[in-house]
């Protein structure tokens, strides 16, 4: 039986304009067990002035592994979200994301198949993914860092997409970081899908989905950066929570939301709620 951790994606700091460090504090200060810090190649104004949570792989590892000691949090994995659709932009990202989470301690990168170029065919795009993922692996492995495929863009808003990029490489360190709020907007039943991927999970998105939200957008696009608050929304967090204890693997369900006083609130709801589920 899997144990559940409480996470936070540093997103939840976006808008506050203040530097990775901070967000890793302010996360340990609401009572977060994890953080999934954002990473980035080259060097950018907002990240190097201090006004924006995400780091440069130009940057030592270990600042990233200090913070979290000093605040008292742990890793659950790292944000490297790129287009794996795209080898040119890839796959040196994601080899590198891999290299930069061993050294500072994230078990797991998450990314998905990002947005896809116009002029190529979903076979093409396929053959494409199956190059970055492969070579991706070929680092993943001989350092136990595991690849979480998100549910986020065209091919994986179904769990038959997800499942064939799951598929395109045979390895031990791929595996699904499930969104339940992509999933839903995406037009499906967030429950039904986290069943069927529960023994590929490495980690969770809890990102919930207000009711205006979905009214406004479900069906019609394949994900959201954020959501609201877990607990405001229409996500079944019990169900969630049911699953996931089932799963062969620990997981970390690291909240994605847009503001401070979201992650106060979700936090005290999923510990509320896994306290109540025992």
């Amino acid at each position: 039986m899997g144990k559940i951790g409480i996470g936070i994606n540093l997103e939840f700091v976006r808008h506050e304009d203040k530097s990775f460090e901070w967000g890793v504090e302010k996360a340990a200060s609401i009572g977060f067990e994890y953080v999934e810090p954002m990473v980035h190649l080259g060097r950018e104004l907002l990240s190097e002035a201090g006004y924006f949570h995400s780091v440069s792989m130009m940057d030592d590892p270990y600042r990233i592994r200090r913070a979290c000691e000093r605040a008292g949090v742990r890793l659950s994995g790292l944000s490297g979200h790129c287009p794996i659709c795209r080898p040119e932009v890839s796959t040196e990202y994601l080899k590198q994301a891999i290299r930069f989470a061993y050294e500072c301690g994230a078990p797991v990168v998450n990314s998905d198949e990002g947005p896809k170029k116009l002029w190529t065919t979903a076979e093409e795009d396929h053959v494409l993914m199956r190059y970055v993922l492969q070579e991706a692996a070929l680092v993943a492995e001989p350092r136990g860092v595991l690849i979480g495929l998100e549910p986020h863009q065209q091919y994986s808003k179904t769990p038959e997409g997800l499942d064939r990029i799951y598929h395109l490489v045979e390895s031990p360190a791929i595996g699904i970081n499930f969104d339940t709020g992509n999933s839903f907007l995406s037009g499906q039943d967030p429950l039904v899908w986290l069943e069927r991927v529960a023994d590929r999970l490495v980690h969770l998105h809890a990102k919930d989905i207000s009711v205006a939200h979905a009214e406004a957008e479900r069906g019609k696009v394949t994900g959201t950066p954020v959501g609201c608050a877990c607990g405001d929304g229409v996500v079944n967090w019990s169900g969630v929570i049911e699953i996931c204890r089932r799963a062969p693997r620990d997981i970390v369900f690291s909240v994605e939301c847009g503001t401070v006083e979201q992650a106060q609130r979700s936090f005290d709801y999923l510990k509320q709620l896994l306290k109540e589920s025992v």
